[in-house]
């Protein structure tokens, strides 16, 4: 229980304040542990940021492996089968990225986005890269037209599509002119979604 209370606050510490920022003893106290209780879980601060990483890869494969594994398990014999699962895959994310819990990950998958360290590709490594490859080979299926660089960048604009309903959180809701996504709204960015999706995925191959 300690080392997941500590996991937690530390991805709300170093997603906020970045690497340095952070403070481990205010990171140990948040939770009312110790600094020692960092020492004896993880070793040291680069460990306890590692595990963070680890701890966000974790909990998103947690909510995408089910969903992943029935896409696995399903025979994707044309484009139609393709493209619905590949709709699925990508609502499952936008679920995901509109669910409050992400609002914590986001804000460190962000900072590594953008200077990336070891922790970036345990992310990619421990959860982002099933997911993209996943809609690689759909989109493959979906698109025989489109050569693998072409296949791959279809594929990343879509889930682009997906991830900045959380990484553009605020913009979004700028553009919407509200503080809060109500359940409607969320809807119908979701629908908007699998539409912008079909659209792309169902254009006729030359």
């Amino acid at each position: 229980m300690t080392q997941t209370r500590l996991l937690e606050t530390s991805v709300d510490f170093f997603g906020r304040l970045g690497f340095e920022g952070a403070s481990t003893r205010d990171i140990a106290r948040a939770p009312a542990t110790t600094m020692s209780s960092i020492t004896y879980h993880f070793g040291s601060k680069e460990g306890l940021y590692l595990a963070a990483a680890d701890h966000i890869a974790a909990q998103i494969s947690a909510r995408t492996g089910p969903l992943l594994d029935r896409v696995d398990a399903a025979e994707i014999l044309d484009r139609e089968i393709a493209i619905e699962q590949t709709l699925t895959v990508l609502d499952g994310v936008a679920e995901m990225m509109l669910g409050a819990e992400t609002e914590y990950w986001a804000r460190y998958i962000i900072r590594e986005q953008q200077a990336p360290t070891d922790a970036f590709e345990r992310i990619y490594q421990g959860a982002m890269r099933r997911i993209a490859d996943t809609l690689i080979r759909l989109v493959a299926v979906a698109r025989p037209d489109l050569d693998d660089r072409r296949g791959r960048v279809t594929a990343v604009m879509l889930f682009g599509q997906a991830m900045i309903l959380r990484s553009g959180l605020a913009a979004v809701c700028r553009v919407l002119e509200t503080h809060d996504l109500g359940e409607a709204d969320r809807a119908l960015l979701r629908q908007r979604l699998r539409a912008n999706a079909t659209s792309v995925l169902s254009q006729t191959p030359h």
